[in-house]
Order: C-alpha cells, then sequence, then structure tokens
C-alpha cells in the first residue's frame, strides 16, 4: 500500500454511527476501529459510547471500500444496515463507564470478497499512554479529536472533522476522582465516541523544560460528556448530544 502519514491513517480510523430511534427519530454518533489482542489473534472492534446506540433499533456504518491490495478506490463505498443495532453492541458492565464495543469480524467476512475489502485504520493498545507516559505530560498539551460534530461530514470521500483543543485538566490526574480527564474544545453534539488523541508532530516540550525533536502520539481517551449549565445556574457533566 502506499505510504501514508499518520494524519493521513488517522482520517480513516473512525466511522459515522447512524442509528433509528423508535419513533424513526434518528441520530448520529463518531466511532473508532480497533483491534483487540487476544492470544494471537486481533480481534477488530468498534468503539463507541453507551449512549450514542441507546434504545437504537436500527443503524448505519458505511465503509470505504478498498481492493486486494488495500489500495483504496475512490468514490467507492459500501453501507451496512444492522437492526436491533443496541444489542450488536457489547457494553461496559460499569454503569459509570460510558464505552461499548461492537466485534466486526463478522462483518469483514461477510464483505470482504478476492477483488474488495471493508478499508479501516485500527488504533491498537500499544498506541495507548502508559502511566509512565501520562506523567511525562505537561498539565496543558496539544490533543486533537477525529469524528462527527453534528453529523458532519465529508460524504464524498467518507472522511471525518479533525478538531483541535488543548488539555483542560492535566491528563496524568483523575478529574473529580475518575478516570477522567477535560479538553478544553469545541464539542458539538454528534461528536460523542470520538477518540481524543495527543499528537505532536516534529516536536513537543519536555516536562522538564526544553523541546525535544520527534514525533509524539498517544490515545488518550474517547470524549462522552461536557459541561452544561442548567436554568438554576448549576453546572452539570452531561452526555454530548447525538441528535
Amino acid at each position: 500500500m502506499t505510504e501514508q502519514s499518520f494524519a493521513d491513517q488517522l482520517l480513516h480510523c473512525t466511522t459515522r454511527i447512524e442509528c433509528v430511534l423508535p419513533g424513526n427519530h434518528k441520530s448520529t454518533g463518531s466511532g473508532f476501529f480497533f483491534n483487540f489482542k487476544i492470544g494471537e489473534y486481533n480481534v477488530p472492534t468498534i468503539v463507541t459510547n453507551k449512549h450514542v446506540i441507546a434504545n437504537a433499533i436500527q443503524g448505519k456504518l458505511r465503509f470505504t471500500m478498498c481492493d486486494k491490495d488495500w489500495q483504496i478506490i475512490p468514490n467507492k463505498f459500501h453501507d451496512i444496515n444492522i437492526t436491533d443495532f443496541e444489542k450488536a453492541w457489547i457494553q461496559h458492565p460499569d454503569d459509570d463507564v460510558d464505552l461499548a464495543i461492537m466485534p466486526t469480524q463478522q462483518l469483514h467476512l461477510q464483505f470482504d470478497t478476492e477483488e474488495t475489502k471493508l478499508f479501516r485504520r485500527s488504533f491498537t493498545k500499544d498506541l495507548i499512554a502508559s502511566h509512565d507516559q501520562l506523567n511525562d505530560l505537561t498539565a496543558i498539551e496539544d490533543v486533537i479529536m477525529v469524528g462527527y460534530p453534528n453529523g458532519i461530514w465529508d460524504h464524498t470521500n467518507n472522511l471525518p472533522l479533525v478538531r483541535r483543543g488543548i488539555t483542560a485538566t492535566a491528563a496524568y490526574n483523575d478529574y473529580n476522582g475518575k478516570k477522567e480527564f477535560m479538553v478544553d474544545m469545541a464539542c458539538f453534539p454528534g461528536s460523542s465516541g470520538s477518540p481524543v488523541l495527543l499528537y505532536n508532530p516534529g516536536m513537543y516540550q519536555a516536562k522538564g523544560g526544553g523541546t525535544v525533536v520527534g514525533t509524539r502520539i498517544y490515545l488518550l481517551g474517547i470524549l462522552y460528556a461536557g459541561p452544561q449549565h442548567t436554568a438554576e445556574g448549576e453546572l452539570k457533566i452531561v452526555d454530548i448530544p447525538t441528535t
């Protein structure tokens, strides 16, 4: 396959999730491809939030198609419609963890042929920042988010939008005692399920001072909620809407 930069590959790491809810209401969210390593096997999945697929009676995923050599076929896509969509996902057993995964191996077995395949680029555990790597970060770091805010996307090329921001709380600290951190970034409805990455191409600031020449890339988390003022003036953290 033609060599792609990490930035180019990032555009193919996500998928737009369309849901049909009871009453024929529709919603959109974001998800990303992730390969779990179980023994010698890679288990391909899509990761998103529980609330993105909650109560969905039908869902649609669009895949870019590629040839047998993993070369993207321009403007060739395949829409996969899934009934009982919410049931297709494995939801995290902890009620306070807004995560769900859908194993996709069956989709690839069903729709991959000798001539064409469902194209994707997947994150792996190696990209997740370790405890030591988190502690090497400064309190304020540049981050990016890849997804489909307000359901907006480049439907002609089946590509997401990339947003840029900074860490609003240190990623190495547990925000309010939870395994979470906050970012300062434009997060619109439809962004739920978007991966949030630290992405320093070329150089970055070392924690002890000075500049390091090189590229640093970590998967830090997944967007699921944001602050909202109530009519009573309270500040609450609520799920990012999908409609």
